[in-house]
């Protein structure tokens, strides 16, 4: 009995040690990881920013951060990078196949200079297609018009036609453009009003 005892506690005891010698392993492994990770980051986010903004050389002056609603009510936050030619917005909805993560150029006049797919979970082959579909050359080219009266797919009676056999994955892609314009015209409301000067009336 005594054994049996000894085993057991021997085998808690190599079994804790284990744990805490990967929990120190991974926090390591963690640690040199993550700033890699982070750069790699910041650099598609810039070269996302230069693509959909149509320049090469250019520069965010403020990130801002917007909240406003989606049509179910809920909730929803918007990156807004400012820059000389207008704004890069950074808009996400839910596609066919998960999370459709998209980052939208506008200009000083809110027309779209361009677009790219910082994540998505479409199928291969069918809605991955977005990453394409919608940009300029193309039949269903959305650059170069404005979400001011919001972009929808013909067979909702708009004017954009569907990537084909992927009609949700385009009204997905469509509602985060126009997200992306409202979230940006919000800005601008706002940084109109700001730089109004604020008058009183004046009784006569």
């Amino acid at each position: 009995m005594r054994k049996l005892e000894s085993s057991l506690i021997n085998m808690v005891l190599v079994l804790t040690g284990v744990a805490i010698i990967m929990s120190i392993v991974l926090a390591s492994v963690n640690h040199i990881t993550s700033e890699p990770i982070a750069l790699q980051q910041q650099k598609a986010l810039a070269d996302g920013i230069k693509a959909v903004m149509q320049a090469d050389d250019i520069c965010v002056s403020r990130t801002d951060t917007v909240q406003q609603t989606d049509d179910s009510g809920k909730p929803q936050l918007f990156l807004v990078y400012q820059n000389e030619l207008g704004a890069a917005v950074e808009s996400t909805t839910n596609g066919f196949g998960g999370k459709l993560r998209v980052l939208v150029g506008f200009n000083n006049q809110g027309k779209i200079l361009g677009y790219t797919i910082l994540e998505h979970a479409e199928t291969p082959g069918l809605g991955a297609k977005v990453t394409e579909w919608f940009q300029s050359g193309q039949k269903s080219s959305i650059i170069g018009l404005s979400p001011a009266k919001p972009l929808t797919v013909s067979k909702d009676g708009g004017t954009i036609d569907a990537i084909t056999a992927s009609t949700i994955t385009s009204r997905a892609f469509l509602l985060a453009v126009n997200n992306a314009y409202r979230a940006y015209k919000t800005m601008s409301i706002d940084e109109e009003t700001a730089a109004t000067p604020q008058t009183k009336d004046k009784k006569e």
